[in-house]
């Protein structure tokens, strides 16, 4: 994770960019198999079934989707947290810009699925009564002290309204 800049945001980890290829290269692999099953059933039957033009269409338009979005992902994904509020930047073709005050969080949950275990990412949920916002494709490290530090500034406000 490269050191935040001026204005406070953070970048991810290099690594980040392999595990999400490989999870996009798992999407495709499922979407493979589904467009197999689909233009194997759709010989000669149903109107409504994918033509082979359709399927091999959509293959790769979603081919090149998955192949270029990890590093627009990667170059536009930006993320700060201090004691007052959690901003997420992120976006391929949508832009969105989240900012969470931490007085609203109500959980925070640190996941690990089998990919970013493989890289030693992790992805930091942050519940509120409004929502959620994911901090993605954090090293396990860094995921792990975010959870502990938005954690103990909950329990520390929790303790100062009683």
């Amino acid at each position: 994770m490269d050191d935040p800049a001026e204005d406070g945001f953070r970048t991810l980890d290099p690594v980040s960019k392999k595990a999400m290829y490989v999870g996009n290269a798992l999407t495709m692999a499922a979407f493979a198999v589904f467009a197999a099953v689909s233009l194997h059933f759709s010989q000669g039957t149903a109107w409504f079934l994918p033509s082979a033009a359709m399927v091999v269409s959509l293959a790769v338009v979603l081919a090149l989707y998955l192949f270029l979005s990890p590093p627009v992902f990667y170059r536009h994904y930006r993320y700060r947290m201090d004691d007052d509020c959690i901003e997420v930047r992120s976006g391929v073709i949508i832009r969105s810009h989240v900012l969470v005050p931490v007085e609203r969080v109500h959980q925070v949950d640190v996941r690990k699925g089998p990919i970013l275990r493989a890289y030693g990412l992790a992805t930091v949920t942050v519940t509120t009564a409004g929502g959620s916002v994911s901090l993605q494709y954090l090293e396990e490290a860094v995921a792990e002290d975010i959870a502990a530090h938005l954690n103990e500034k909950v329990m520390s406000m929790l303790k100062a309204r009683q």
